[in-house]
């Protein structure tokens, strides 16, 4: 495992910088390589909802190759101040979406209310959409063993590391699909032990009307301040709660904002002093928690994220299309606006094209 990098504190944007660096998105750009026209802030804080949900979301991101804007990214993203106020709305952040990945954190925090003692690398593994990599694999067996669980009790799907370059190496060692390589094999791993630990069903542990799921059901609405608009089935086959963008990044904020030794503070403090457990040795959020000191971060499938700095300030998104591409630029231009910046963000944000090897474009925030 790589050594942790030296931490960078998040900056303040420059006072110079006015607020109009607010892009309006409610109408698609016309020309090749154009930005389109700058909105003042204030007037996104205090429109009305209605004016701020068009039925056609706002580009987020830019598909931009050799100067000519190819393709586009639509979406919805709010930012909360400290208060828990929302800063920023574009788009519809007050409809329901399926937060994905970007559960987890709740998911995990159920599974401590429930009454399973983790800490560590096990919590952060426990609300992990872990890379696959090697310490990954070996912490979940290591973690079947000690609660005296078979692997073939998970009822995630067999999988590759998610991962690329872990991929790679995993295949070309003869490796197949398997359940522990499954990203979400952590989460699944925790709660089959709370479930043995309290004589609950095994067989039934992913059923939403299942007592530990009832359980996570209720830390979800706590967490969100509202209630869940639908339950679906995850792609690990985990049930997985609806709720707004405002609801998800407000439940990130109460986890930071929690008191110490509360279920959601003690997830909140292992996902951060552990965020190679939670994503990997070459993913943003690992590098966003580990390089922002007190920063909560977690990605979810079909481009969802969700992020909470330490004085509470919470963003979420969700690109429209799931084009997970998109996420990073967005991710970084929304850390902009949160005054957060420097070589982290630089990193995360950028996403080039290439053309025969070379760079010869990129995708970039539109916002």
């Amino acid at each position: 495992m790589p050594a942790p990098q030296s931490p960078e504190q998040p900056r303040s944007r420059p006072q110079s910088e006015p607020e109009s660096q607010l892009r309006a998105q409610s109408q698609p750009q016309a020309s090749q390589g154009s930005r389109s026209p700058r909105t003042d802030r204030s007037a996104l804080r205090s429109a009305p909802t209605s004016a701020l949900s068009p039925v056609v979301p706002p580009v987020l991101a830019e598909v931009v190759r050799s100067g000519f804007v190819e393709g586009r990214h639509r979406g919805s993203l709010v930012v909360l101040a400290a208060d828990g106020a929302v800063e920023l709305a574009l788009g519809e952040v007050t409809a329901p979406v399926f937060p994905r990945s970007s559960n987890k954190p709740m998911q995990a925090a159920g599974v401590l209310r429930a009454g399973l003692d983790l800490a560590g690398e096990r919590l952060a593994l426990a609300a992990a959409s872990h890379s696959g990599e090697p310490f990954h694999r070996d912490l979940v067996r290591t973690m079947l063993d000690e609660y005296g669980l078979d692997p073939a009790l998970l009822q995630c799907p067999p999988d590759l590391p998610l991962d690329a370059e872990e991929r790679d190496t995993y295949l070309a060692s003869g490796a197949a699909p398997d359940r522990v390589t499954m990203n979400c094999s952590g989460k699944h791993t925790a709660m089959l032990a709370i479930c043995a630990q309290r004589g609950w069903p095994l067989e039934t542990y992913l059923d939403p009307e299942h007592p530990l799921q009832r359980i996570i059901h209720k830390v979800v609405e706590d967490a969100a301040g509202e209630p869940v608009a639908a339950v679906g089935t995850d792609g690990c086959g985990a049930p997985l709660m609806a709720i707004s963008l405002v609801g998800l990044a407000r439940a990130f904020r109460s986890f930071v904002a929690a008191e110490p030794g509360t279920a959601e503070r003690r997830v909140a403090d292992a996902m951060r002093a552990h965020p190679e457990y939670v994503a990997g040795s070459r993913r943003a959020d690992t590098w966003l928690m580990r390089e922002v000191p007190g920063t909560l971060s977690k990605m979810g499938a079909e481009a969802v994220q969700a992020v909470a700095l330490p004085d509470g300030r919470a963003l979420a998104f969700k690109i429209e299309d799931g084009a997970g591409r998109a996420l990073g630029p967005v991710l970084a231009r929304a850390l902009t606006l949160l005054g957060v910046d420097g070589p982290v963000v630089d990193r995360i944000g950028r996403a080039p094209l290439l053309g025969a090897g070379r760079e010869v474009g990129e995708i970039r925030a539109a916002f």
